[in-house]
């Protein structure tokens, strides 16, 4: 979990004198850390009655190529590199950002899956 409370440093780097501790609502939700597996997706209830789809195992990815203007549902195979976080790759956690194998080649995930609840990539090969 993490803590979204004000920081204990100033902007001129003095210290804030902390007056309370820790409040449970000021408390961030766990990550969704999506893998890859049978599509599984959770719904969450945010401020303002709001609602944000978490997918927390992804099969597939929309794969978009550019250059000859198609787009196509692909299987994901697996992740190749991730500048997030290496330990991502071997976890095969999909995020913003991480390269994958599909099979229509390599792409990168421009989707947010832990907000979004999809995942779409754009091809780079």
């Amino acid at each position: 979990m993490q803590w979204q409370g004000r920081s204990v440093r100033k902007s001129t780097g003095g210290r804030y004198r902390k007056s309370r501790g820790k409040k449970s609502a000021e408390l961030a939700r766990a990550p969704a850390d999506t893998h890859i597996g049978e599509d599984r997706r959770k719904i969450l209830r945010t401020f303002g009655s709001n609602h944000k789809v978490r997918a927390l195992r992804a099969m597939y990815a929309t794969v978009a190529n550019t250059r000859e203007g198609w787009t196509r549902r692909a299987l994901i195979e697996t992740v190749e590199e991730n500048t997030a976080n290496p330990n991502y790759v071997r976890r095969n956690l999909l995020n913003r950002g991480a390269i994958i194998r599909t099979e229509e080649g390599r792409a990168r995930i421009v989707s947010r899956p832990g907000q979004h609840g999809v995942i779409n990539a754009v091809l780079i090969e």
